[in-house]
């Protein structure tokens, strides 16, 4: 028994009762409500459907702190930020769960993505965000949530636009702090400098390169990195 369930109240029946019941039934009149009040009660059922996604989505894709316009169909929502009647962004929900999956962002209205959100594993929140900072039409940074816990953990950065990533900045322990920096400063697809904070304290503190050995402190004694 649940500690919600009341414990049922045992009562004396008399076989007097227990006719003028039985002849209740009987009558035809009673059966009717019966079907009618049966009748209610299934259609009462039929409506109570709690599995419909009450889970409304509001946009703001220009960041100026009002919502934006969205036209919704099929599971496809243009965003209109700036009311000129063209969309700026489009978001796909991909798996009918009432939140979008992905949101692609054309905010100079040029044709060209600019920037890209993604919630890949469908737990409705977004993981990966995907920038092309210096608008030649090609991603250069990817921040990505890779413990799922909402906030981001990992940015890689393209910054000699070759395709790959040179610069990745990792917080290993979720405090908002960057761990570590790897740095691949010829394009070898090898990081060749790495700053890291070995103690946690916010600051990182050592360096390692191919000519340097690893370990050795690069921080003054003020907590500046230099």
């Amino acid at each position: 028994m649940s500690e919600y369930e009341e414990p049922a109240v045992e009562e004396d029946v008399t076989a007097e009762d227990y006719t003028s019941e039985e002849e209740a039934m009987a009558d035809p009149d009673y059966a009717a409500d019966t079907e009618s009040y049966d009748d209610a009660a299934i259609e009462e059922d039929s409506y109570d459907d709690t599995s419909v996604s009450t889970v409304t989505e509001t946009f703001d894709v220009d960041g100026d702190g009002y919502e934006d316009a969205t036209i919704t169909t099929d599971g496809v929502t243009l965003i209109d930020s700036d009311g000129d009647g063209d969309a700026e962004g489009v978001a796909t929900d991909y798996d009918g769960d009432g939140i979008s999956d992905e949101v692609l962002v054309d905010a100079d209205g040029d044709g060209t993505v600019e920037s890209a959100v993604y919630d890949t594993d469908g737990d409705g929140f977004i993981d990966t965000y995907e920038s092309d900072t210096d608008g030649d039409g090609f991603t250069d940074q990817v921040s990505s949530d890779t413990n799922a816990d909402g906030y981001i953990d990992s940015v890689a950065t393209d910054s000699n636009g070759d395709g790959y990533a040179d610069t990745v900045a990792t917080d290993y322990n979720a405090d908002g702090l960057v761990d570590e920096i790897s740095v691949d400063s010829n394009a070898d697809g090898t990081a060749d400098t790495v700053l890291s904070d070995s103690d946690e304290d916010g600051f990182l503190d050592t360096v390692y390169t191919e000519s340097t050995p690893e370990g050795d402190s690069f921080q003054s004694q003020t907590g500046q990195v230099i």
